[in-house]
């Protein structure tokens, strides 16, 4: 049985530059409306291809790497690419692996970034 480890890939001095730019209270605002997003598209993602919507899901999905990339999740944010690229060449099976690949790293990913900062909801 395979069980695929791969870290999280997180760029803190991306959300360091956020958190200078835009201040302490209200870059913990953004990360937390930003980590909701990024858990309600993950699962619309995985919802959109479970009904065969395609074209849905892509835009959700191409959404969520936005979102990623913005709080220093790169490697989502890269996964999420990955995912719009097999949607785009039509491979079902390169679609399912990938869709799983990027729920695990975007899971992984909200909790180091969870961890990385004592954030309150």
């Amino acid at each position: 049985m395979l069980s695929p480890v791969e870290k999280a890939g997180l760029d803190p001095e991306r959300l360091e530059g956020l958190f200078a730019r835009v201040g302490t209270r209200a870059g913990e605002n953004m990360v937390c409306r930003a980590m909701e997003e990024l858990a309600y598209r993950l699962g619309r993602a995985d919802s959109h291809h479970e009904s065969g919507e395609y074209a849905e899901m892509r835009k959700c999905t191409r959404a969520l790497g936005a979102i990623a990339e913005q709080i220093g999740m790169s490697g989502l944010s890269r996964i999420a690419g990955d995912v719009v690229q097999c949607i785009d060449d039509g491979d079902p099976v390169a679609l399912a692996a990938t869709l799983a690949r990027m729920a695990r790293m975007g899971e992984r990913s909200l909790y180091a970034i969870w961890d990385m900062q004592d954030l309150s909801v």
